[in-house]
């Protein structure tokens, strides 16, 4: 159990005792009850969630300054100090639990094959970097590359977490063991970087054998995968405030599945998702045949699902109509509006993604960020919609203006309730 100094302790227990506080207030409940109504497609105003921020730019008055010595205390601390951050000055409807988490500590092989890149750095404080991807599939026989990871579980090391943890937080916020809340499935995204981006979308017509035999492999090694979290019982359930796909959080009344047992949750009783990216300009019937009709081995495991992300998906509703789980829609800002919201309607939640280059121009123009997004809940008026601000790269060191887009943003959603 790792040894933390005194300060490191009462640091962490001050912040620990702020998250119980905020947890106390009775509008996460409401909160919760509001995204269990948008996930069941029930009637609700739109909500707004906002991830993927650009934390290297944020730190306003020491608030994200880490004052932690002991390595292990500095990781908690800085989970602690942006959850405080984002609920002061950015909160939308975000929610708070009254519990601090203990991920188990698993570890994989892998998939036998990693990227080999380039990358080029514009701002060395931040984690957003250029690619260049060196091809590493060649020829039908380099598919072998792909193995089927083994997957272990360390009690060991889970439990000293949770010991050190449990120490800790005594007598502030309870600490719970949490398993895989589902995972980020993206084969091509992944396939890509072996494979180099114009290489593998030429090969589609070239070589659509040898493309659709790359897919399947990986798909089979990603199965291999989820067939031993879930024989592990490795997974916990995430209809919660989890992040789902590229979207909001999870609650929702219609999980988990029939059957569930409380010490040993299934696949069919979380939500998945998947998401194909790269094929942003490649036709329905090409989608189909070298993404979709693969990932829904996956899709199919789930009890609901996710689909996409910042791709466009306007002209591809009626193929993902076929996965008989779906319950949400990417809706990126490269889509058709009228196209994507006559043919998605009221069957499922409209996720969309208001386009954070707003936040990194030379002036930050409020009122423009406003209009867009009465432009969208305007057409999209009495449909399901979460509105997620994600992919924030930079907001040109100026924190104030997404906590200002923040706040537009809530009193914009008031005005268009069910």
């Amino acid at each position: 159990m790792p040894v933390i100094p005194p300060q490191d302790r009462d640091i962490l227990r001050r912040l620990a005792s702020e998250q119980a506080f905020i947890a106390q207030l009775p509008v996460h409940r409401e909160k919760a009850e509001m995204w269990r109504l948008l996930n069941d497609l029930e009637p609700v105003r739109p909500l707004v969630w906002i991830n993927e921020i650009c934390w290297n730019e944020m730190n306003v008055d020491d608030e994200l300054t880490l004052q932690c010595v002991h390595p292990w205390a500095r990781q908690q601390e800085e989970g602690l100090r942006q959850l405080l951050y984002q609920w002061h000055h950015l909160p939308a409807d975000m929610i708070v639990d009254d519990y601090l988490t203990c991920p188990l500590v698993v570890h994989s092989t892998g998939f036998g094959i990693t990227p080999r890149e380039d990358i080029i750095r514009s701002d060395a404080t931040s984690a957003v970097v250029s690619h260049r991807y060196r091809p590493q599939f060649v020829t039908e026989k380099d598919i072998e590359k792909i193995s089927k990871p083994v997957i272990t579980y360390d009690a060991e090391a889970t439990e000293e977490n949770y010991q050190a943890m449990c120490d800790i937080y005594a007598g502030i916020l309870p600490v719970h063991k949490v398993g895989l809340k589902g995972a980020w499935f993206s084969p091509w995204d992944r396939l890509v970087e072996l494979w180099g981006v114009e290489k593998a979308l030429t090969d589609l017509v070239d070589r659509p054998e040898m493309v659709n035999a790359a897919i399947e492999c990986f798909v089979d090694a990603h199965l291999s995968m989820l067939n031993q979290w879930e024989h592990l019982n490795l997974l916990a359930r995430n209809d919660d405030n989890t992040r789902i796909g590229s979207g909001g959080y999870g609650y929702t009344s219609q999980l988990p599945a029939m059957g569930y047992d409380a010490s040993h949750p299934r696949t069919a009783d979380l939500w998945g998702s998947a998401t194909a990216q790269i094929f942003a300009d490649i036709s329905p019937k090409m989608h189909w045949e070298f993404a979709l009709r693969h990932e829904l081995r996956w899709l199919e495991r789930w009890g609901l699902t996710y689909y996409g992300c910042c791709e466009p998906l306007d002209r591809k509703i009626e193929i993902l109509r076929r996965i008989p789980n779906l319950r949400k829609v990417s809706v990126s800002p490269w889509n058709n509006l009228e196209r994507i919201l006559n043919a998605i309607g009221h069957d499922y939640v409209l996720s969309r993604k208001p386009n954070p280059a707003i936040l990194a121009r030379d002036t930050w123009q409020p009122e423009e960020a406003r209009q867009d997004l009465c432009d969208f809940l305007d057409r999209a008026r009495g449909l399901s919609v979460e509105v997620i601000l994600k992919d924030i790269s930079t907001v040109r060191y100026d924190p104030r203006r997404l906590w200002e887009w923040a706040s537009l943003a809530m009193q914009t959603v008031e005005e268009y309730g069910p």
